[in-house]
């Protein structure tokens, strides 16, 4: 198959990484791929080319971008949008270029901008050109029915996949995790909490220092917060460590900054910690599963379909700092909790999120939306 991606950045974030697995694994299995984004820094455009896109394409902003993706879709046999803004442009030039029967829409988020009548009726129009829309969750898909407008019939609910494989090696290389731990400067009896995401409000970093602030007054094993990422689109790292300056952390807490050693960070650290408002699925709860971590994070969203409360994690009330400060000293003071939860997290993500059955399920419907 001719296969175009079209997707609002390259930039490292949830839905760009697991597009960057299904581009590597089309082309695998002898697609032939593109791609195509809207804005920001293009980050991940050599990982593109590298996982096999035979072109990675830059359309810019309105009109131009439309210009530009226009002969993209009359090449490509099925196309598959990626987040809202790219989704609208791309259903625009669909049929402007006579190929509507031969789009694919997908979610990877429950995004709260369609709360807004005047988005939600937008979205309800566009959202109805795509064949068909992938919805990365259960709770995606119920949030796309109400506020987006889109029919369920219309959906096919795809988990996120993940390759365990570089988590797996990373962790289980104890000179590895030692020496990257002695690269950020932690000791061996410290308990590391990591964070991956960017400092977007949807993450709500300023909860989760509040909390670990509050968790590490109360004693016991001294503890570190690592946040690795950043804020290509605004101020939002630039607030946190304000915030961290404010309510002196000192070098408790780590600012990373993005970092292309994620396996390596997860395999150094002792828990996964996230604070986030809502969350589509959460790709880095896959990422810190397959590293053997226990994950604290808010009971919101599609969540609880990843992390199993009491089985693989523990799961806080979302915006309560106290709560989350709870789940931090729990886990700190448990080193047998840690263990037995990491465990049960990498079976978990083995059993359900694997990176073949995602690709595969992918490409039966782009097959049923062309009729094969």
């Amino acid at each position: 198959m001719r296969i175009l991606h079209v997707v609002t950045t390259l930039d490292v974030g949830g839905a760009e990484m697991h597009l960057l697995a299904q581009v590597r694994g089309q082309s695998a299995r002898g697609h032939t791929v593109r791609v195509a984004y809207l804005k920001g820094h293009g980050t991940l455009v050599e990982d593109f080319r590298a996982a096999g896109a035979e072109r990675v394409v830059a359309l810019g902003s309105p009109p131009v971008a439309l210009a530009r993706l226009l002969p993209l879709l009359r090449w490509a046999e099925i196309a598959h949008s990626h987040l809202l803004k790219a989704d609208a442009l791309t259903a625009v030039a669909a049929v402007l270029a006579g190929r509507a029967g031969r789009l694919v829409a997908g979610k990877h988020n429950d995004e709260q901008v369609l709360r807004r009548p005047w988005v939600s009726r937008v979205h309800g129009l566009l959202g109805r050109v795509p064949r068909r829309t992938v919805v990365l969750s259960n709770h995606v898909g119920r949030f796309v029915e109400v506020h987006g407008r889109v029919p369920r019939a219309r959906q096919v609910r795809v988990y996120y996949g993940l390759d365990p494989a570089p988590f797996e090696r990373a962790a289980a290389d104890a000179e590895g995790r030692a020496a990257t731990r002695a690269e950020l400067g932690l000791a061996p009896d410290d308990v590391v909490f990591t964070c991956v995401a960017r400092f977007a409000p949807q993450k709500a970093h300023d909860v989760l220092l509040r909390a670990f602030d509050s968790a590490r007054r109360e004693g016991g094993p001294r503890i570190r917060l690592l946040l690795v990422g950043d804020d290509p689109f605004g101020d939002g790292r630039r607030r946190a460590e304000a915030l961290a300056r404010e309510l002196e952390l000192g070098d408790a807490c780590l600012f990373a900054g993005v970092r292309r050693d994620v396996p390596a960070l997860l395999a150094a650290s002792d828990a996964f910690v996230m604070s986030s408002l809502w969350e589509g699925l959460g790709l880095v709860f896959l990422e810190a599963m397959a590293a053997g971590l226990p994950v604290l994070a808010s009971r919101v969203s599609a969540v609880p379909e990843v992390v199993v409360e009491g089985e693989t994690g523990l799961l806080v009330p979302p915006g309560d700092p106290d709560e989350l400060a709870v789940g931090l000293r729990r886990l700190a003071q448990d080193g047998e909790l840690r263990r037995r939860l990491g465990a049960a997290g990498r079976q978990r993500m083995r059993a359900v999120f694997g990176l073949d059955r995602m690709v595969d399920e992918t490409l039966a419907v782009y097959r049923d939306v062309l009729g094969r």
